[in-house]
């Protein structure tokens, strides 16, 4: 089944909003085994709309629109849609009951352009929205399957997991079922070339990489007569992955970011952790702490940024900054022994680095980051070369200073083991 994904906004033209409906949307119905060949953003504009909603009609059998639902004069996804398709607006009184309580809620009035929400194209079915007021659609015309979703990404996310996908579900006489096996600290290009033979001779299932910042996901997609089924397809091509990649697949749960991986190893093994940061200026710190649960091991966080804080909260020695400077292996395991030493934590974990755009020399360029990690005494410095952005460099930091935690955590637990 073929699939193409419409994002309305003028907005969006502008670049005034980055658009992630639109990846958000294409892995998902990738992941539903239909086949997505076109995008198009269009402006908030009715005669353009209607055109593109031609264009995508003549060569796609489910079009997934995001945006122009809301309550003013400029969001008319669904009038554009209903005129389409040649159906009459109609009241849903089950949308404008949701609509006055979420109001209600917040102890606001609603204004009389809300309920405009609550109007739906006749005969379609409708998709409650959980985090906001815009109700979504699907309309069936002909061949075709509109699928209208809010514009919000939490909003879009929730309702097309909800809603969306047990529709499109509906649609394929077959179930189609997908697992994803996540690695990190491996290269795509490593990834696919150890791959290469499952590829060449795929047919169902599937197999498809994609690449994230310090990891690679492997996604094993099977189509059968029932869930169950599927699941058998998927099964041995999974043990298979897990045989080639080993300890480098850190989940082969859709729901499970490496950070989550990190917190579950430290719980099972009782272990604690505390992080310090310089170029990073909290960002590790923050993304573990986004883990549910994760109060009960995570200890203390500090951003240490100037070479006085180092000294001061880590214990660098003042030497040492003189000598190598804050950007440098031997500052690197003084902060993470400082940090242990402080917090009394069994893990710790250290980043330092120049993320730019300025401060960078030809001996220290741009990107360059050192991540500490201390695991009851044991210390393991890594030293990183990092390219893109300010805001790529910490990122890609804050992944490599995940991976660096979880390699030494399991390579004391193993030891451990042997003990």
């Amino acid at each position: 089944m073929t699939a193409e994904i419409i994002c309305v906004g003028t907005e969006l033209l502008l670049g005034n909003i980055v658009n992630t409906n639109a990846a958000y949307l294409a892995e998902q119905l990738a992941g539903l085994g239909m086949s997505c060949f076109y995008q198009t953003v269009v402006g908030d504009n009715r005669e353009r709309l209607l055109e593109t909603l031609d264009m995508a009609a003549k060569r796609s059998e489910v079009i997934v629109l995001s945006g122009g639902l809301g309550p003013t004069q400029d969001d008319l996804t669904k009038e554009t849609v209903a005129e389409y398709c040649g159906k009459k607006l109609v009241m849903d009184e089950a949308s404008k009951k949701m609509i006055a309580e979420y109001f209600a809620a917040r102890e606001m009035k609603p204004t009389e352009n809300n309920w405009k929400q609550a109007m739906v194209p006749e005969g379609s079915i409708v998709f409650p929205n959980h985090n906001g007021t815009a109700p979504g659609i699907a309309v069936k015309a002909k061949k075709n399957h509109f699928l209208l979703l809010p514009g919000p990404p939490e909003e879009l996310q929730l309702m097309f997991e909800e809603s969306a996908i047990p529709y499109l579900q509906e649609l394929s006489p077959n179930i189609i079922l997908s697992q994803t096996v996540k690695t990190c600290g491996l290269s795509e290009s490593f990834v696919e070339q150890q791959l290469r033979d499952l590829i060449d001779q795929q047919s169902n299932p599937t197999i498809a990489t994609y690449a994230k910042t310090g990891e690679v996901h492997v996604r094993v997609t099977a189509k059968a007569g029932t869930a169950k089924d599927a699941s058998k397809l998927i099964k041995p091509l999974v043990k298979e992955l897990k045989a080639r990649f080993g300890n480098s697949i850190y989940s082969a749960d859709e729901g499970v970011t490496l950070e989550k991986a990190l917190v579950d190893l430290l719980q099972g093994a009782g272990l604690t952790i505390s992080c310090a940061e310089s170029c990073t200026g909290g960002m590790l710190s923050a993304t573990i702490i986004n883990v549910p649960g994760v109060s009960e091991l995570y200890k203390a966080g500090f951003v240490t940024y100037s070479n006085k804080a180092k000294r001061k909260l880590l214990g660098v020695k003042k030497g040492t900054l003189q000598k190598y400077g804050a950007v440098s292996k031997q500052t690197a395991e003084e902060m993470v022994k400082g940090l242990l030493m402080e917090t009394k934590t069994d893990v710790g974990l250290a980043v330092t680095g120049i993320a730019g755009p300025d401060g960078g020399t030809k001996e220290k360029p741009v990107g360059l980051v050192y991540i500490s990690c201390n695991v009851k005494g044991k210390v393991t410095v890594k030293e990183c070369h990092f390219k893109g952005t300010r805001e790529k460099i910490r990122r890609a930091s804050v992944a490599a200073a995940l991976m660096l935690a979880r390699s030494c955590v399991l390579e004391y637990l193993s030891k451990e083991i042997l003990k």
